[in-house]
């Protein structure tokens, strides 16, 4: 099987764009992307694009020709769904054509535009993601649902909201400095605790923003990245994904994530890898509660430990194992369709150096991104390994 380069990547600034449109968001990612790869549209063999509700928030749908027109691209486009975790299978589908010698080279990524229907109509159309009938048709949000899993959590494993909080604080504080995030400031345990309740043990600022953005990458098989002579020093030597129930009620438990945890299997055996092997993280952080999830699923952390990394300094960029510092959703944003493949551009960026949290995991050669759907129903993991 071919080997798989990032050849190139683009992101666009996340936050409110609702003046612009998707195909627009996508454009700006995807130039920068092929800019940054030196690779001509001509070349491009696919085109794999994540949206989640773009009939909802546009009503666009169809978006794969619509996108790849925007780049000036004729090849065959594609449109991926899988609620948050949308642009991360996009990634796993283009990793695997590939390896398996469909292409040689996939523009993918992903974009979401929202912030103009407002929060209320955004959490609306977020709970599309989950079970119509047992979940929505009761009322049920992604706040509320996710109020359960961090009370499921809280009540087997202990720890506190004090403890959710720090994770809040250490992602704001690793986006300071990224000029893609949406939230460049920082805040405090206080600022965390203090904020209005959402949905109890979760307030305001567990909880990550309504965001518009895109991203994109140029992945490339070896063969492509030897001939054109680019310069491509990070592979995706791993790729996974797994599903769970949708609905919480038919799962077994509420503090674990089974689908991270098959996904996470599936990427650590296709990479060659364990999970003692990785030096820094991207994870789905929607809420704070997430990433402890994330971490455990992952296998980096036994259940019940991960609720105090963030507290004790570990997953702090300057700690031992890195947790998003791109900012995560939390801080970063999460324009849903583009989160799945933003993770792996900014995993890219910080790899090879040229990330502004890249002087604090200079040392490492080995991450990994997790993109989930939903309350953790679909879930991509990614390896990335620093090859040459």
């Amino acid at each position: 099987m071919q080997s798989v380069r990032v050849a190139g990547v683009g992101l666009t600034p996340f936050g409110d764009h609702g003046d612009r449109t998707i195909r627009e968001l996508f454009a700006d990612a995807g130039v920068e992307a092929m800019s940054d790869a030196a690779v001509g549209g001509d070349a491009v063999d696919a085109v794999y694009f994540g949206n989640f509700v773009g009939e909802l928030a546009d009503g666009q749908g169809h978006h794969g020709p619509l996108v790849a027109e925007s780049l000036g691209v004729s090849a065959p486009a594609t449109r991926f769904e899988s609620a948050c975790a949308s642009s991360g299978v996009a990634v796993r589908h283009a990793v695997r054509a590939i390896e398996h010698g469909d292409a040689d080279v996939v523009l993918v990524g992903g974009a979401e535009r929202m912030t103009h229907v407002g929060t209320g109509e955004a959490t609306a159309m977020l709970a599309t993601a989950a079970d119509a009938i047992h979940e929505v048709g009761t009322g049920v949000t992604f706040p509320g649902a996710y109020a359960l899993m961090a009370d499921a959590y809280l009540r087997t494993y202990g720890g506190s909201s004090r403890d959710l909080a720090h994770v809040a604080v250490k992602n704001h504080a690793h986006a300071v400095e990224n000029e893609y995030a949406q939230f460049q400031s920082t805040v405090t345990v206080d600022d965390v605790l203090d904020a209005p309740t959402v949905a109890a043990p979760l307030g305001l600022l567990d909880a990550c923003p309504v965001t518009d953005g895109a991203s994109a990458l140029v992945l490339v098989s070896d063969e492509y990245a030897a001939a054109a002579d680019l310069e491509a020093p990070v592979a995706v030597t791993g790729s996974g994904q797994g599903t769970d129930s949708l609905a919480l009620q038919n799962r077994e438990s509420l503090s674990r994530t089974p689908a991270t945890e098959r996904a996470a299997r599936e990427a650590y055996e296709d990479a060659g890898i364990r999970a003692d092997d990785v030096g820094l993280v991207e994870v789905h952080d929607c809420f704070t509660v997430a990433e402890v999830l994330a971490l455990e699923g992952l296998g980096l952390y036994e259940p019940g430990e991960a609720i105090g990394a963030a507290r004790r300094g570990e997953t702090w960029r300057d700690g031992e194992l890195p947790v998003n510092c791109s900012g995560g959703l939390k801080a970063k944003g999460h324009p849903v369709g583009a989160t799945g493949a933003s993770q792996v551009v900014e995993m890219t960026r910080l790899l090879r150096g040229d990330h502004p949290n890249s002087e604090y995991v200079a040392d490492a050669t080995t991450g990994v991104t997790h993109s989930a759907g939903g309350t953790v129903a679909s879930t991509t993991v990614h390896v990335l390994e620093v090859v040459s």
